[in-house]
């Protein structure tokens, strides 16, 4: 089972949830630096930003069963 946005008591569920984090610091920098542009009188842009989720691996998931070959 995985779970996203990584809630900090997520850690704490037995088994604790393997999740994907996103990266709310760099999210809120754009946002940010986006909002204080256009006060500033720049021109609105249409972009798309793209950020790296990370994967938090816990004990909710595992490797599957081993297979004699």
């Amino acid at each position: 089972m995985v779970g996203f946005d990584d809630s900090p008591l997520i850690a704490f569920t037995d088994p604790p949830l393997t999740t994907v984090r996103k990266p709310i610091g760099a999210m809120a920098s754009a946002a940010v630096e986006t909002l204080l542009e256009e006060i500033n009188g720049a021109p609105g842009k249409h972009v798309e930003l793209m950020f790296q989720p990370e994967l938090v691996v816990r004990r909710s998931t595992g490797s599957g069963p081993l297979v004699n070959r």
